[in-house]
């Protein structure tokens, strides 16, 4: 059956406006997201420009947000008994460890886990622990305020023993009863650095705005194909056929 060409220049109208509508909609929320990026990637840039933090800036504060990513100088010993290796990282495109170990801090009961570098791992024997020497005194270490360790797929579980595919922070501090503070360490330096065989080539994010720009360009020139196309066969071929008859 025919559509009655009113009809039907009032449903393809309908049809290109709110197509037009959600190609704009969905490129903006595309410039949204890479200007998001940007703020965070200078909000992060900001943040590692600022003096380096003690512990007793943040013992016994409820939130640490506002630190995240901020240098901080800690004093403690090496809570070594609970030293972590978080299997499956990479660094340098290898696979191996990134050794976690608690440290007691200096004149406080708090405790902050760790992140102290990569080793590699035994291909042959997985089950062997990489020797990582570690001092049984007072350490200095330097590093940066960082969320606790991200979470790879684990399909099997929580495990408890050195080796683990991820750590669940509040689970940790009640298997060991550390009072761990809600927040990690990515070392940087210290008094170790030099002995203790670990790479700290950690990667630096990349947040990735332009990919934003670029599908929000995309989106912007989708809708402007189909505000063109449809002028064209609405009006454009008619007004071309009037012309030349």
């Amino acid at each position: 059956m025919a559509v009655n060409p009113p009809l039907k220049f009032w449903l393809v109208s309908l049809a290109a406006f709110l197509a037009i509508v959600v190609t704009l909609g969905l490129g903006y929320w595309q410039l949204t997201r890479a200007w998001s990026k940007e703020a965070l990637a200078a909000a992060i840039d900001a943040q590692s420009r600022l003096a380096p933090l003690d512990a007793s800036a943040l013992v016994g504060q409820g939130s640490h947000s506002t630190h995240l990513h901020r240098p901080i100088r800690l004093k403690g010993t090496w809570a070594t008994a609970h030293t972590i290796f978080l299997d499956n990282r990479q660094m340098d495109a290898k696979p191996g460890f990134y050794v976690l170990t608690p440290l007691r801090l200096e004149d406080s009961a708090a405790v902050v886990l760790v992140q102290r570098g990569w080793a590699q791992r035994n291909f042959q024997d997985r089950s062997q622990l990489p020797p990582v020497p570690t001092a049984a005194g007072l350490v200095e270490v330097e590093g940066r305020i960082e969320a606790p360790p991200s979470r790879l797929l684990d399909l099997g579980g929580e495990v408890q023993g050195p080796i683990r595919q991820n750590l669940d922070m509040k689970a940790f501090a009640r298997e060991t009863g550390l009072a761990l503070l809600p927040f990690s360490v990515v070392q940087t330096g210290g008094s170790e650095v030099a002995s203790d065989g670990l790479l700290r080539h950690w990667p630096v994010p990349v947040l990735g705005a332009g990919k934003n720009y670029g599908y929000a360009f995309q989106w912007f020139a989708l809708s402007a194909l189909i505000a063109v196309l449809y002028g064209w066969f609405q009006f454009g071929r008619k007004y071309v056929a009037q012309r030349n008859p």
